[in-house]
């Protein structure tokens, strides 16, 4: 494994995305909240490229003045294009690679509570040849009532995607000992718990150590590696500090041909 300072040996190999002879795909899978693109939008394309990420699930993107030229902007300097979210999901958002064919997207609003912010989730069933993937970016309540409430939502809205295979990614501003996080990951593969690649917390470096960003993948999804990569080839230590107050969480699954 990585160290936590990024000061240790290179991480071991994630697999790369590709086809395989039977139609099965492995694709990489990015999890990155972007702060509303306030900080180093240079060194943020420069961390998503060094992923190579097949999918970006994004937390945080602008939801503002001129919002949709904001995610145009940082799509096409991580080299990759906008698929749905932003402002019309009031901040999840969803990247994807020309590797992905967009079959179904759909922009979700959840119930708002007076007083807390408006939360929602980006979705889209996304096509890599034979194999198909539903996606699901979020960003849950700081709020420990709201959050469990909006984690039955996410499990209701997945299984209504209807696709065999699913992703499910973003910031849950909570822990894996926390009552959502648990919920989630009594339903799905938490992506780190089951197959640790790389650094494990996701708060910016420096500040107290919490994993509070997760991928997590229904029954069927091979987990092959999962993790902050921090010591990842092209992703330097000055960009993950310069780009956002999170740091992104890298998954390679390997997703069956439906």
């Amino acid at each position: 494994m990585g160290s936590e300072t990024g000061t240790g040996a290179a991480l071991p190999d994630l697999p790369e995305s590709r086809t395989e002879p039977d139609g099965s795909v492995v694709i990489r899978v990015l999890s990155y909240n972007i702060r509303s693109m306030r900080d180093d939008v240079a060194a943020l394309a420069r961390v998503i490229r060094a992923c190579r990420p097949d999918v970006v699930c994004v937390q945080e993107a602008p939801r503002f003045f001129r919002w949709r030229k904001a995610a145009a902007r940082l799509a096409r300097t991580s080299g990759l294009v906008y698929v749905s979210g932003g402002a019309t999901a009031s901040g999840p958002m969803i990247l994807s690679s020309l590797r992905a064919h967009v079959e179904h997207t759909e922009d979700v609003l959840l119930p708002r509570t007076p007083g807390l912010h408006q939360r929602g989730f980006a979705t889209a069933v996304l096509r890599f040849g034979k194999a198909r993937l539903g996606v699901l970016s979020c960003h849950l309540s700081i709020k420990d009532w709201e959050r469990q409430e909006q984690g039955r939502l996410l499990l209701d809205r997945l299984a209504a995607l209807d696709v065999p295979h699913a992703v499910a990614a973003g910031d849950l501003n909570d822990r894996p000992d926390g009552r959502t996080f648990g919920l989630l990951a009594g339903a799905l593969q938490d992506g780190w718990a089951t197959k640790p690649w790389g650094r494990e917390h996701t708060t910016r470096l420096g500040d107290p150590l919490q994993r509070i960003d997760a991928v997590f993948a229904t029954e069927g999804v091979e987990v092959l590696g999962c993790g902050v990569p921090m010591g990842l080839p092209g992703v330097e230590e000055r960009d993950l500090r310069a780009a956002t107050d999170h740091l992104p969480v890298l998954a390679a699954l390997r997703v069956p041909a439906s």
